[in-house]
This record gives structure tokens, sequence and C-alpha cells, in this order.
């Protein structure tokens, strides 16, 4: 719905309250069971964060899968004994933003065992790139349990799994509210083109937020490349007001998406609402 998208976002920050009131509007009537307009959702989400996260991390599955973890790494002897433990893999792979990834184990135990020093080593082999900074980050390759079992770092883990389980939880009622969180921290430190297509979060927020379609990623690397740099200046990420509405962008697209898929009506709505926010930013 982005063909004017590089004007909306030379965006008037007093646009911000307009768009959400429009969008009320339309999730006044929505199919979708939605309880708020996502614009609204992501201003109560940034807002109460810090208190939700810490509720989630008292709910007894979070704590029953913390304790897992943090028996398992207690009582480990090697990597490849703590990777082979299917409750700490999955609390690692969600507390460091690869809960998609949880299914693959033998992959997942194979490349954070690999060496990422080593140019010819698995991690150093896969285009997503969310693997070499874990790889990095605990370097079981080179310092075996070293990183993982310092007690800081369990506990950095521990909040990292409320929070993702927090974010998670938020797209039950705003679709994509969990993708433009992460957004949000991450993008400042966004330098190139290639880190975005390389990082599924952000490529699915960048490419949607500029209506570029999924199929894209069956184009050869340099034509994704040229999509998303003819349509965006990334130096623009420095600027938290540019971020701010770039998110919420993307917030409109998903939730047009899950209208689209359960009422025609109320998809035509919100591209009419959406077309009328890209005035009113612009």
């Amino acid at each position: 719905m982005s063909a004017s998208l590089t004007s909306l976002l030379s965006f008037d920050t007093t646009g911000n309250s307009t768009i959400a009131s429009l969008l009320a509007t339309a999730y006044g009537s929505s199919t979708v069971d939605l309880t708020e307009n996502p614009v609204t959702a992501l201003s109560n989400a940034e807002q109460d964060e810090t208190q939700e996260v810490k509720a989630t991390a008292e709910e007894p599955q979070v704590q029953r899968a913390i304790q897992a973890f943090t028996t398992a790494v207690q009582s480990a002897t090697s990597p490849q004994q703590l990777l082979s433990n299917p409750q700490a893999l999955q609390v690692l792979l969600t507390a460091n933003g690869l809960s998609d990834q949880v299914s693959y184990t033998a992959l997942a135990q194979k490349t954070l065992l690999s060496n990422a020093n080593d140019a010819n080593s698995l991690v150093n082999q896969l285009t997503d790139t969310r693997w070499k900074s874990v790889v990095q980050t605990y370097d079981f390759a080179n310092k075996g349990l070293s990183i993982i079992q310092n007690p800081k770092v369990i506990q950095t883990i521990a909040n990292g799994y409320a929070q993702v389980t927090w974010l998670q939880s938020m797209d039950s009622t705003t679709p994509g509210l969990a993708n433009a969180l992460t957004f949000r921290q991450e993008a400042s430190s966004i330098t190139s083109v290639d880190q975005i297509l390389g990082d599924p979060v952000l490529r699915t927020v960048v490419t949607t937020a500029l209506g570029i379609p999924e199929q894209i990623a069956y184009q050869p690397l340099t034509a994704q490349e040229q999509a998303i740099s003819s349509r965006l200046d990334i130096s623009k990420f420095k600027n938290p007001q540019f971020v701010e509405t770039f998110a919420q962008q993307y917030l409109i697209a998903a939730a047009q998406a899950a209208q689209s898929s359960s009422s025609s009506s109320s998809s035509s709505t919100l591209e009419a609402l959406a077309v009328r926010a890209q005035g009113v930013i612009a």
C-alpha cells in the first residue's frame, strides 16, 4: 500500500495523534479481535514494558522454564550436553531472538557450537545474521561454558526470555507489535541494507512498511538491496521520531494484512485510512 511511502516518511511529528484518531474509527467496527488500534497499542506497550515484563517473569510457566534452564546450565559439563537439553535450548534461543528456530534443534546445536572466527564454519555460511551474534556472545567453541555459567549472564538470559515471552503475547491482540517493538530497539544500530536483509525481524518490518512483496526474497541479493535502498534512506534510523513513525507505518500495514484475511470490506476501510494517514504525516 506504500507507493508513496518515501513522502510519507518525510513526516511531521504532529500527525501521530491524528493517525491514531483515524485508525480508531476503523477499529470500532473491526472483525479482527483487536482491543485497540496499532498506534495506541505501540504507545501503551512502550510505556508499560518494564512493568509487563516483570509480571511475565512471575508467571508460573515462565518461572518453570527459567528454573529448568538455570539448572541445566549449572549442572552441564560441556556445551554439547547443555545444548542437547531441549528446555535449555528453547530458553536460550528464545531469549536471543531465535524462537522461530527452536524446532530446528540439530541446526541450532551445530551452529552454536561452530567457531565464528573460522570463515568456513557453519555460522559463517548462514544468511541469517542473528546466529553469528549469538555464537559470538557465548563462544562455546572457544570458551566452553565459562561465559554462559556466569550468574550475570544467566540472569540476562532469564530477563530476555521473559521479555520475548511478553512480546509474543502482544501479537495476539495487535499483529506485528512484537516486531515493531524489537525494531524500535534495534533501528539505531542499522548501518546497511544487508543487515536488514539478514535479520528476519528487521526484514519483515522494513519490507512490510515499504510495501515490498514477500516474493522479493526469491530475487537475487542485488535486487533485494535495490528494492530497499531505492525507497529508504537508512541513515534516518538514527532519528528516533523517524523510527517511531516507521514502526507505526509497519503496524498499519500489518493490521491491514490481518484485516484483509478476515474481511475485504475492513481491508478497504483500513487502506483508505492509511492513505489518509500518509497525507497527515507528509
